[in-house]
């Protein structure tokens, strides 16, 4: 495993990070277990996750899949040291208007429930899940600076911020001379382009803020398991059907030759490749739900690709 620094922080993380949005939905406790323990044996210590996960599912009441992190790590008395957890805030977490938010009111509320779901007394990196135009900025920045000194929280960071209000975070910060966001999760993968490239990527760059996309594998259509001609009729997710046209076909295609003729690579793992050959790129969140998943992910890593095979993968994508 290699590991890239977060950002302009001194935190060091590993380059893929394990993403834990399907604990307790489609993967169960003992699976995610197996999951976690497989990752952390291969060399991976950031584990990213939220307090809203799984909200959508039926029955599924949040905070979950938190709740799995901290029963492993009770169970295989995993040195917390050896580990960065991040979690978000941001989702409806019970009843009331002030149950969800990045009021001050629901962040201080929100951190305890996280502790506690996870086990620990700090949270290494707490996300903004998404923004908040309800509440001002300097608002949700003094409650975060506010648990950096207690020592609930180690660094702060923010997910799915458009361009304008990253900036508006950093340059509040830095009036107020606390501290700030030193990351953004930004959903981002070789045919979800546009959104990131086209303003966020400079912010990022200029200031120094570490990037951990989400969803790299694009729903899991960068996996090639959807094929023109298959049973695509028959997927019902309409992100994924979202996907389905000539040009995502034809790079299909073109990652396949590429995965071919380097050896015995899939098509995922050269959709890793791509994205952390971007050194601004600290560590990509996947996903895995079952212990298959996670190896043939764990194949990206050390895996490079040449300026012309990226050259190719970026004339073959669509930036829109």
């Amino acid at each position: 495993m290699k590991y890239r620094k977060l950002g302009n922080s001194g935190l060091k993380v590993s380059e893929l990070c394990l993403g834990t949005m399907q604990f307790g939905w489609s993967a169960d406790e003992a699976q995610s277990h197996k999951i976690l323990s497989a990752a952390y044996d291969a060399g991976i210590n950031f584990i990213d996750t939220a307090d809203i996960y799984s909200t959508w599912v039926a029955g599924n009441p949040g905070g979950v899949s938190e709740s799995i992190i901290g029963s492993w790590l009770k169970q295989n008395d995993i040195p917390r040291e050896k580990l960065l957890i991040a979690t978000k805030v941001r989702g409806k977490m019970g009843e009331g208007p002030n149950a969800e938010g990045l009021s001050r009111a629901h962040i201080l509320s929100a951190v305890e429930g996280s502790l506690r779901r996870l086990g620990t007394d700090c949270i290494d990196l707490y996300q903004a899940h998404w923004f908040d135009a309800d509440t001002p900025i300097q608002e949700t920045l003094l409650a975060f600076s506010d648990l950096i000194k207690q020592g609930k929280v180690r660094y702060i960071g923010c997910s799915n911020y458009p361009a304008w209000r990253l900036l508006e975070a950093i340059l509040t910060a830095e009036r107020l001379h606390i501290s700030g966001y030193v990351s953004l999760q930004p959903h981002y993968n070789l045919v979800h382009r546009a959104e990131f490239e086209r303003e966020l990527v400079e912010v990022c760059r200029i200031y120094g803020i570490g990037i951990i996309p989400y969803s790299p594998l694009a729903g899991g259509f960068l996996t090639g398991k959807y094929r023109p001609g298959g049973n695509i009729e028959s997927v019902r997710s309409k992100g994924v059907r979202g996907k389905f046209n000539d040009r995502n076909w034809q790079l299909l295609s073109k990652l396949e030759d590429i995965a071919t003729s380097k050896g015995d690579y899939t098509i995922s793992q050269i959709s890793l490749a791509w994205l952390l050959a971007n050194n601004q790129i600290s560590s990509a969140i996947i996903g895995p739900r079952t212990l298959n998943q996670l190896a043939d992910n764990m194949g990206a890593v050390g895996l490079s690709l040449s300026k012309d095979e990226i050259d190719i993968l970026n004339d073959a994508t669509s930036w829109e």
